[in-house]
């Protein structure tokens, strides 16, 4: 048995996308409320505007109700790199994407690009598992939203 305690590889960090990476963007503002002790906006916040991106965007594609829709999203994934702060009440504009559009999921990819930098501040990714609302059972993806997300496939992106 050795002594030497396991290594554990650090993770490779993904180089800042840039703002022609997404074909869709929407534009925000910070909020003071996102802003912590540190004078930067909390890390927990980014996962609430890209959430706030994704949703919107369903929404605004018609292939969202809030209140009805039998099919909905869950994540079950996500992940988030931070290169630039972010303060308040800076204009940013969230980039989106889709990584991977699969039978039963989704992987949605983002970027929150500060003002008018070309650069992402921060960058991630997360997965819906799509199910029936009422009984929260795995459901295929609806026809109308694969039709409406295939716009949004990244180029290289798995199938």
């Amino acid at each position: 048995m050795s002594g030497a305690a396991p290594s554990l590889a650090q993770p490779q960090r993904a180089a800042p996308h840039v703002r022609s990476d997404y074909p869709r963007l929407l534009a925000m503002t910070t909020r003071l409320r996102d802003i912590d002790v540190y004078g930067h906006m909390n890390n927990v916040v980014y996962n609430e505007y890209f959430d706030t991106a994704v949703n919107q965007t369903l929404v605004e594609l018609g292939v969202l109700d809030l209140n009805n829709s039998e099919v909905i999203g869950l994540v079950v994934h996500s992940q988030t790199s931070y290169f630039r702060p972010v303060a308040f009440p800076d204009r940013v504009v969230l980039g989106l994407r889709v990584g991977r559009l699969g039978r039963t999921s989704v992987t949605y990819e983002f970027a929150l690009f500060r003002g008018d930098d070309d650069t992402a501040a921060a960058q991630g990714s997360y997965t819906h598992a799509y199910v029936e609302r009422a009984s929260s059972r795995p459901v295929e993806l609806p026809p109308d939203l694969r039709r409406a997300l295939e716009p949004l496939v990244r180029a290289s992106a798995p199938a």
